[in-house]
């Protein structure tokens, strides 16, 4: 149930079930997401195979390229968000998406790797993440967000596992050029998709603390030691990724004997399988309330399967190793985001998964640079021991973290007078079973973390009469 008087209590999640509005627009922006992130997932497998078709290449700069892209999300999609506030949503998503297809095109058209880098950048510099999400903000109620929102991340899973397939597919037709075409052409329909299926909104939302980015709130997100161990950890997952396809594509092909145009044949089982790695995971998570101890054993499949990656002990061990890397992958990826949002301090999510995609796009961008340099110094098992490394260190920074307590995150919406918000927050803060406790008075609204099962909601109704 939606209220939206003053003083009403708004859930951010309820049972009612969405419209045939919320789920066209869903469904249409998961869409938009999807059709992105496959072609900027599918270069991922084969960068490293085609390199013989650039002038200038080395390990190096091979690195550069697949991890250019990150570089350019890192430093505009935070900026691109708040500019989306100003001026809108739709042109900002229009304008990025054609920036990802000229981006795509030159690369199409590269002759040298410092053409596909500069192609690769310009793919990256269409930061239209923290946008789409803002529209998902604005066309859908505040019940359905959180559903809305896990649907559009579902969907850059699934753009993941079809590009690891259908890229090596489309390579063996006309070799990269061929993959950033399609990119390009995936990107104009993704136009296609904003300007014919999704809704108008009725109004921009200048500011949404669940949602957007609140600059007041960013350096709160950046050093909150919780927080920042999260960030940490997607920026190792991302780190490990890039890194880690600089050398699979040559082991794949070299020690195991796979042509290039197979390696789909090799994913598609293994991601599939993968799925069913994730149960016990999921299984010991929620319904033994182990998370802490899931997410340590994923974290350790990660850095373990590295050293099974190296492709020395036999194809075996390789495939149990990559078995091992996409069940810890996929836990990760879908649990830090959720770690976050239970984490934390009211009214911040925004904020806090603003910066924390932020730290994801760093991290697969120095994970292309560091693989390429460890391959081009010290050749394929140094890439997967610097992988290792650093899945170590975060196993170890991981060992004194806590479970994040099960609180509910609720809205108030508060009149404008600023003596009647002054009396609602004095008494919200000292209420029963509220922990934490944010005003933003330029929305008039009030966001707060409570223990539902301490929490009276009728003390909302006492302060509105």
């Amino acid at each position: 149930m939606i209220l939206r008087h003053f003083g009403q209590l708004t859930p951010l999640i309820t049972k009612t079930p969405m419209t045939a509005l919320e789920r066209r627009t869903v469904a249409a922006l998961a869409g938009l997401y999807c059709f992105r992130m496959l072609g900027l997932f599918m270069v991922l497998p084969l960068l490293v195979l085609y390199a013989g078709d650039y002038s200038g290449s080395s390990a190096f700069l091979l690195g550069l390229a697949l991890g250019a892209y990150g570089l350019a999300q890192a430093i505009l999609q935070i900026p691109l968000g708040m500019l989306s506030d100003r001026i809108g949503r739709v042109p900002v998503i229009v304008v990025g998406l054609l920036v990802f297809a000229a981006g795509s095109l030159w690369a199409a058209q590269a002759e040298s790797i410092y053409g596909v880098i500069a192609g690769r950048f310009m793919q990256g510099a269409g930061a239209i993440a923290s946008t789409v999400m803002a529209l998902v903000s604005d066309l859908t109620r505040d019940e359905q967000r959180t559903k809305a929102m896990a649907i559009v991340g579902m969907s850059i899973g699934l753009a993941f596992a079809v590009a690891l397939v259908v890229g090596p597919v489309l390579a063996s037709f006309g070799g990269l050029a061929v993959v950033f075409n399609v990119t390009a052409g995936l990107a104009l329909i993704g136009i296609a998709i904003v300007l014919l299926a999704v809704p108008r909104a009725c109004q921009i939302r200048p500011t949404h603390g669940e949602t957007g980015t609140v600059p007041a709130l960013l350096l709160r997100s950046l050093f909150d030691p919780a927080l920042a161990r999260l960030n940490l950890g997607i920026f190792t997952l991302h780190f490990i990724l890039m890194a880690m396809f600089v050398s699979l594509p040559l082991v794949l092909e070299g020690s195991m004997d796979v042509h290039r145009s197979s390696h789909w044949q090799v994913y598609l089982p293994i991601l599939a399988l993968s799925i069913a790695g994730m149960v016990p995971l999921m299984i010991l998570a929620e319904r033994y309330g182990r998370l802490k101890q899931a997410f340590l054993v994923a974290v350790l499949a990660v850095g373990v399967s590295q050293w099974a990656l190296q492709g020395t002990s036999g194809p075996v061990v390789f495939y149990i190793g990559l078995w091992l890397f996409f069940v810890g992958f996929n836990y990760l990826e879908a649990t830090l985001p959720s770690l976050v949002s239970k984490t934390v301090y009211a009214g911040g999510k925004g904020t806090a998964l603003g910066v924390y995609s932020s730290f994801q796009f760093l991290g697969a961008f120095a994970g292309g640079l560091s693989g390429g340099w460890a391959l081009q110094n010290y050749g394929v098992s140094g890439v997967f021991a610097c992988c290792a490394s650093l899945a170590l260190i975060w196993w170890l920074v991981c060992l004194n973290m806590q479970a994040p307590r099960e609180l509910a995150n609720l809205v108030v919406r508060l009149p404008a007078q600023a003596q009647q918000q002054e009396a609602w927050v004095s008494r919200l803060r000292n209420a029963p079973g509220v922990a934490d406790l944010l005003l933003l008075a330029e929305e008039n609204t009030v966001y707060l973390k409570v223990d539902e099962t301490r929490f009276d909601n009728t003390i909302l109704a006492e302060l509105s009469s």
